[in-house]
């Protein structure tokens, strides 16, 4: 829509070399479904001229945000576009931003649902739910005439307070790699190509274009790299994006240790890298350090490509290879074959049903005191606070901003620009009034104090709500909520012994006041369905179940680093006073040092000896489980174990081994190996085998370049939480 609008107005359309038209089309035996997508590709390769090869490794980006920048005329509007050659029936790329739903549908009069955040959908440790997300950005994308996602978000939180946490999968590498690698297959089953990212170790946003990531290569590849490594194994997506950092000194898109020799070499990655948007350093060395698609524009491997390869600087086959990995991922996925037309309409309906689910299953109980689950028929009044909770919950900015249905629910008039806080409709206060039909139900914002503890004193319970705004293109320097929420919740709790906070955040909080209220949860980014998903969980129509996917500290000083790399504090007088500004040398590259190696999180926690405020896999539900049994079978790699639902209702465990290696590796702490959810109703038990990852147990050897098991005895332990673990054995598994 708005590209016709460029072009009315004047705005250059590309001319491309695919565009003259033969009067005789040739035979397309690449077409033949029963040839591998690998000789599909080749077939292709053979037909195209050197131009048409030089078009499909670069490509346009943001469509027609990018003013006065070329538009093709078959320009979906969405974060990029390769072009595609029509005389041999390959379809352009279309791509959309899309990690927690189809960014920017509204500027095509469309609709787009809105999921939990992805940190949200880790804490369900539900693998299946994970394929039901990228199902529902999949069918979506389709739908509206994209193929390819590039979302697929993987990086691991070194540190709490990064912007784009709520984009990412959490602390652990296990986790993290099934959940989005799930994701990925759930995306590709709708036809369309999956991405994974931002590779590797964009970790922070403060100076994220500059930032240099040292970390040694044995500590890389037993953490963040990992957990890239079972994502690209279970979800075989069809691109990787490399980030903007450098790691080790170069660039990451340039960077041949972590494109070559791990990514192609040691995973035999056979898709394509395209490199973040304007990620793109270098012509030579990219290309032959293995960047095959530049976003967006042709500054590196557009003309200078061109000439590179005309004068052997570059060699043919190298360009032919990264023509050959796009098209494979095309005709792998189905884009080829089974190309997306913009004709059909999203439904509305079956989106919102599928993230209301995701966001019951997301939605952590982190603190209950016995208040919960809410008696609707026993409550006479109730007051809901603060967090715009009468017209709807918080969402995530930056490239993951979904457009809200009908407008901010706070400011339905004013368009939603980059960086401006968007709620969607889905207001915890309507759905709090339809469980408690015969309770007063009054709402306060919050922003009087006072008034607010009034209200609070005058109910029989208050559900207070604390949200936290985050985004793309800045971190926070500090755990604490905002806006003096602190003191909001200290008052009312002070006022009402039975207070419930409901937290809305994208990244773990400090609570001073855990102490003083009756209940917690952290709803996290919950989406379209998450009022609903609040108020179910409130009053028991459905039982918690989601464990936390990342560590929550008591205080920045219990953290590897006191502060992110590169943030420096603002004048006492700024008005941004509170927050923190990024390091005034925008093009200068620092160092992040992360010493740590892979203790971050709870592996920090525990190596450390530090007592977290709530522990990585930490959750409480509306049961209570019992753990026995422990068997190891030492061939199979795998234990047995039975849960019993000591409780009075039916509910959910998430049941989570850890492994502890053998005493002369030196480690100081546990290693996530297996994960199970089980649910049981009242009194039911279960025998539950869950297989142990190799690669958790696996240390990697950086002289031999290969990963390798030590010899001795494993300590494998299970439970429910890292700090929970009833259950303990011991046996040599190598």
């Amino acid at each position: 829509m708005m590209s016709r609008l460029f072009i009315a107005l004047g705005a250059s359309v590309l001319m491309y070399a695919s565009a003259a038209a033969e009067t005789t089309p040739p035979a397309k035996p690449w077409m033949n479904t029963a040839l591998t997508p690998d000789q599909r590709a080749d077939l292709v390769v053979a037909e195209l001229t050197l131009d048409e090869k030089i078009q499909l490794v670069h490509g346009i980006g943001w469509g027609p945000l990018k003013e006065g920048g070329p538009v093709p005329a078959d320009n979906n509007g969405g974060a990029g576009e390769i072009v595609g050659i029509p005389r041999l029936g390959i379809p352009s790329v279309q791509q959309a931003d899309s990690a927690v739903g189809v960014r920017m549908a509204a500027l095509q009069g469309r609709y787009a649902t809105l999921l939990p955040s992805v940190l949200g959908v880790a804490a369900s440790w539900d693998p299946e739910g994970a394929h039901l997300y990228g199902d529902v950005i999949g069918r979506e994308i389709r739908a509206q005439g994209y193929n390819q996602s590039i979302g697929g978000g993987t990086n691991l939180a070194r540190d709490p307070r990064n912007g784009r946490l709520f984009e990412y999968a959490g602390e652990d590498p296990l986790l993290a790699g099934v959940m989005v690698g799930n994701l990925i297959r759930g995306v590709q089953s709708q036809h369309v190509m999956g991405d994974i990212k931002h590779y590797a170790f964009n970790d922070q946003e403060t100076g994220r274009a500059v930032v240099d990531a040292r970390i040694a290569r044995k500590a890389a590849r037993e953490s963040d790299l990992l957990a890239f490594e079972l994502a690209i194994r279970i979800g075989e997506p069809a691109s990787v994006m490399c980030s903007y950092n450098k790691v080790n000194g170069d660039w990451s898109c340039e960077n041949d240790w972590l494109m070559n020799r791990v990514l192609k070499g040691a995973w035999k990655f056979p898709g394509f890298v395209v490199s973040d948007w304007e990620g793109t350093h270098s012509t030579e060395k990219a290309v032959l350090a293995g960047l095959d698609v530049e976003m967006p524009g042709e500054d590196y491997l557009g003309a200078p490509l061109k000439g590179a390869v005309t004068a052997g600087r570059v060699p043919m086959q190298r360009l032919n290879d990264m023509v050959h990995r796009l098209l494979r991922s095309m005709f792998v996925t189905g884009v080829i074959d089974r190309p997306s037309v913009p004709r059909f309409v999203v439904d509305p309906f079956k989106g919102l049903a599928d993230a209301l689910h995701l966001a019951e299953e997301s939605i952590v109980l982190l603190k209950n005191d016995g208040t919960l689950p809410l008696d609707a028929g026993a409550l006479r009044s109730i007051a809901v606070i603060g967090a715009h909770a009468d017209v709807g919950v918080l969402s995530g900015g930056g490239s993951a901003q979904v457009d809200a249905p009908g407008g901010n629910a706070i400011e339905p008039t004013v368009s939603t620009k980059w960086g401006h806080v968007v709620y969607f409709p889905s207001p915890p206060l309507r759905f709090i009034r339809e469980h408690a039909a015969n309770a007063r139900v009054q709402f306060a914002s919050g922003a009087d104090v006072a008034a607010a503890a009034a209200l609070a004193k005058s109910a029989d319970v208050a559900v207070v709500f604390a949200d936290q705004y985050m985004s793309e293109s800045g971190d926070v320097p500090t755990l604490a909520l905002p806006s003096r929420q602190d003191e909001l919740i200290v008052a009312v709790a002070a006022a009402n012994p039975k207070t419930v906070v409901v937290l809305i955040t994208g990244n773990p909080v400090t609570m001073p006041w855990l102490g003083q209220v009756a209940g917690v949860f952290e709803a996290w980014y919950p989406g379209i369905g998450g009022g609903q998903a609040i108020a179910n969980l409130l009053f028991g129509s459905v039982a918690p179940s989601g464990k936390l996917p990342i560590t929550f500290a008591r205080a920045e000083a219990d953290l590897p680093h006191s502060r992110i790399f590169g943030l420096q504090p603002r004048p006492a007088n700024d008005p941004l006073e509170g927050r923190w500004a990024e390091d005034p040398e925008k093009h200068a590259t620092f160092p992040a040092d992360y010493s740590e190696g892979v203790r971050f999180g709870y592996k920090w926690f525990d190596s450390e000896s530090k007592e977290p405020l709530f522990a990585f896999g930490h959750g409480l539900t509306y049961s209570s489980f019992a753990f026995s049994e422990l068997q190891v079978d030492q061939q199979a790699k795998s234990v047995t174990f039975t849960i019993t639902n000591t409780g009075k209702r039916r509910a959910t465990e998430i049941a989570q081994l850890y492994a502890a290696l053998p005493p002369k590796c030196g480690e100081k702490f546990r290693r996530l190996a297996g994960f199970a959810r089980v649910t049981l109703s009242a009194g039911e038990h279960q025998s539950v085998s869950i297989p142990i990852e190799p690669l958790t147990l696996a240390v990697f050897d950086e002289k031999k370049d290969r990963w390798t098991w030590p010899h001795g005895r494993y300590t494998l332990s299970v439970g429910g939480s890292s700090r929970d673990l009833p259950l303990q054995a011991s046996a040599e598994l190598y």
